[in-house]
């Protein structure tokens, strides 16, 4: 059957051998509509960033691009502006109908953490073909932190599907009558589009910027750091505020979202036309976003914000991204939120879950 596979088929495919890895996958990796992915135990310091390309393998494209190699076992620092390939320890043999896409996991976009998963014979970031045999790799490029990482740490993950599951637009009216997806009118044009909230309620506060000089973040540290010493607060009475070139934010969609069980959804980027910014890395919702413990009422999206050549003024209730929403192949056993670390139920402006409770 057409359609994301849910944990159940993950699992099953992981018996099947059609996902393998050293050490072997554990639980905690399977979610409901994707699989973590581990980072192995030595990184790569490159040029630059590549794909492979058609006929070409990482590991030959790595002799040519390759600086020096770092053992990641101790722990090691992956610095700022730097860009690393890391083996990781899964390895997939796909069926010739089954595809997969990957993303940053929540957590690594919200620190800025551009992570990307490369194959061999790949031409483009994060797809993985129809019947792929091979290994995996993560292209790793700290943007605002450098980080302190070690062996198994899940940075990415990968959800699998067969077919065309994504939902057009009447489709997704018709769930949305069903199913309201948004607290408010929804706007829907090539996917649900959500917008930014920059009039929280009680407050001027409305974002973070990440600061340019800071300390290394181990990303085994969990809310033990200052959020102060790492980002500046972001405040307005006016709904509006300005966008500095190559800064990087944290900011709260006015919407609060909601992805029924049988679905699954991927942020994508607005048009490129709205402006001279980006909402990008982590881009999957799993199926019970918004749904299971926040009681149906839905979930606020964090938006990771790069504004790139000019100053821009985004505004209260701009649309900045969209929603694609897509088909499960089967209800998912496991539902995000429900009975697992869910670390953004319920969430609204809220950094990684490194840093203490602002």
């Amino acid at each position: 059957m057409h359609g994301v596979i849910p944990n159940q088929q993950i699992s099953a495919m992981i018996d099947a051998g059609a996902i393998s890895a050293t050490p072997a996958v554990t639980p905690e990796q399977i979610q409901p509509a994707s699989l973590d992915l581990r980072l192995g135990s030595k990184a790569y310091r490159v040029r630059a960033s590549f794909l492979a390309g058609a006929q070409n393998s990482v590991a030959d494209r790595l002799s040519e691009f390759q600086m020096h190699e770092v053992d990641l076992t101790p722990g090691a620092v992956l610095e700022k502006g730097c860009v690393y390939v890391v083996p990781l320890m899964e390895h997939l043999a796909l069926p010739d109908d089954l595809s997969a896409v990957a993303n940053a996991k929540s957590s690594t976009g919200r620190l800025d953490l551009l992570t990307r998963t490369i194959t061999d014979g790949g031409t483009e970031f994060d797809r993985v073909g129809p019947g792929y045999h091979g290994p995996l790799y993560a292209e790793i490029c700290p943007r605002s932190f450098s980080v302190l990482v070690r062996p198994g740490m899940r940075l990415n993950q990968i959800r699998f599907g067969r077919g065309d599951a994504v939902l057009d637009d009447a489709a997704l009216r018709a769930l949305h009558a069903e199913t309201p997806l948004v607290d408010r009118d929804a706007v829907i044009d090539e996917g649900l589009g959500f917008s930014v909230d920059l009039r929280l309620p009680g407050t001027t506060l409305v974002g973070y910027r990440a600061k340019p000089h800071t300390g290394v973040i181990d990303l085994d540290n969990i809310g033990q750091y200052d959020p102060a010493e790492y980002w500046e607060e972001v405040h307005t009475s006016t709904g509006q505020i300005i966008l500095d070139p190559g800064a990087f934010y944290i900011l709260v969609s006015r919407e609060a979202v909601t992805i029924p069980p049988a679905y699954a959804a991927e942020m994508a980027p607005f048009l490129a036309m709205v402006g001279e910014f980006r909402v990008h890395y982590a881009g999957f919702f799993d199926p019970g976003f918004g749904y299971g413990d926040a009681g149906g009422a839905g979930s606020r999206g964090v938006l990771e914000v790069r504004c790139h050549e000019a100053p821009f003024v985004l505004e209260h209730g701009q649309v900045v991204g969209r929603l694609v929403y897509e088909k499960m192949a089967e209800l998912p056993s496991q539902l995000y939120g429900v009975g697992i670390a869910s670390n953004y139920q319920g969430q609204g402006l809220k950094l990684s879950k490194h840093f203490r409770a602002a």
